[in-house]
């Protein structure tokens, strides 16, 4: 395996595809609500905040369950808090051999911080 980390494109404001739009610029509809909700209730949780934070600041952009499943939980209950993550649209994952990696959904921050930007 290389040590080499791939690079990640920037994306620009209008590349991302919010999950709702700025609270302040209009009310939202009841399925953006609902969009918005399922990302902001999966980071509700503090194991699940500290999870995704994790794959988050992970070197290269990407973490092995391997190196973020010391959170102070059982295994199985760290699997079942980043299957929710993956639910809400916040990560997504690849296996490789028997470990699986974590990333963060490219445009999920840029979209959660849209959706809290004022005017």
């Amino acid at each position: 395996m290389s040590n080499a980390s791939p690079l990640l494109p920037v994306l620009e404001p209008e590349a991302v595809a919010p999950c709702c739009p700025p609270l302040n610029e209009r009310p939202l509809t009841a399925d953006e609500a609902e969009r918005a909700a399922r990302m902001f209730k999966a980071l509700g949780d503090p194991v699940r905040l500290r999870l995704f934070s994790l794959v988050a600041s992970h070197e290269g952009g990407e973490a092995c369950v391997c190196d973020i499943s010391d959170v102070g939980v059982s295994q199985p209950t760290v699997s079942h808090h980043l299957k929710k993550l993956k639910e809400a649209g916040l990560l997504t994952s690849e296996r490789r051999g028997t470990w699986v990696y974590y990333r963060v959904e490219p445009s999920v921050v840029a979209a959660m911080g849209q959706a809290l930007i004022s005017g």
